[in-house]
């Protein structure tokens, strides 16, 4: 028998949402991890590009990037097929936590399916969050600064708020629109409860990112001996390699968020029934 690892059996309390992530994550990781990857390296193309043509990634300028058709093609070009990959690296968790297994083939088509409504749902979030910032630009010096900060309170509200949208909008196939709104509706009077999840998955994220760099780099430099291209190889290396295993950190995060959501909603019998393969 499967280990239902999605939705959980009862509404849960923060501490019981992170260790689901983590039982999610670990359930997961390795079927993953290749997904993730792939997603990582396509990201990175633009950076490939200034490499591969002898400019570095470090010496180029803004003013350089506007300027090249090229650069921005492989931007376009690597974020497209990340997302793909992010979309799933999600379909497979959501497939192994619910314990309903699909193809590979499946899992990309749906996945390159709902692309369309990833990009406009990224659109109408960054809207939605983004417009309560403008008034800070009519304003100069110190008196912008502050307006900023101030803004800044409505606008996370707005960015926790529609946070799973994404993660409805794979998981159920419901477009963008529907998607944010669903998650308006999960996600109602629990802004400091996620508020305080995502906080602590990001200090237990930059915790790993930073030790294992550290640690990274110590190794190459003990290693590489002072050869500048060693450490830099290495260096490059170990950030794909944490890239990787921090998306499916992330979704699983994502998936035992709106787990918890959903049953404290709508009841575990209910979220139990909607748990079946990710809609085409």
């Amino acid at each position: 028998m499967p280990n239902i690892l999605y939705p959980p059996p009862r509404p849960q309390s923060v501490g019981e949402i992170l260790d689901s992530a983590f039982r999610i994550f670990r359930a997961t990781l390795l079927k993953c991890l290749p997904y993730a990857t792939i997603a990582v390296i396509a990201s990175q193309l633009p950076n490939i590009y200034y490499l591969a043509t002898g400019r570095g990634v470090l010496l180029r300028s803004l003013a350089t990037q506007a300027r090249d058709p090229v650069w921005w093609a492989l931007y376009a070009l690597g974020y497209l097929i990340a997302v793909v990959l992010w979309n799933a690296v999600l379909l497979r968790q959501y497939a192994i936590a619910t314990g309903h297994p699909v193809a590979t083939g499946a899992e990309l088509a749906t996945a390159l399916r709902r692309v369309p409504a990833v990009v406009l749902f990224w659109i109408l979030t960054t809207l939605a969050v983004g417009v309560w910032l403008l008034p800070a630009l009519a304003l100069h010096g110190a008196a912008r600064g502050l307006t900023l900060l101030l803004l800044l309170v409505p606008a996370c509200c707005v960015g926790v708020a529609l946070s799973c949208g994404w993660t409805v909008l794979i998981v159920t196939g419901k477009g963008a629109v529907a998607s944010m709104s669903h998650s308006w509706r999960l996600t109602s009077g629990s802004w400091w409860r996620l508020t305080l999840i995502y906080s602590v998955a990001l200090v237990l994220l930059l915790v790993l990112y930073v030790l294992s760099g550290v640690i990274g780099a110590v190794l190459a430099v003990l290693l590489a001996h002072g050869d500048i291209a060693v450490i830099t190889a290495a260096t490059t290396v170990l950030v794909i390699i944490l890239s990787a295993v921090g998306t499916p950190f992330y979704w699983a995060l994502a998936l035992a968020v709106l787990g918890d959501l959903t049953v404290r909603r709508e009841g575990a019998d209910l979220a139990q029934r909607l748990s079946a393969p990710a809609t085409p």
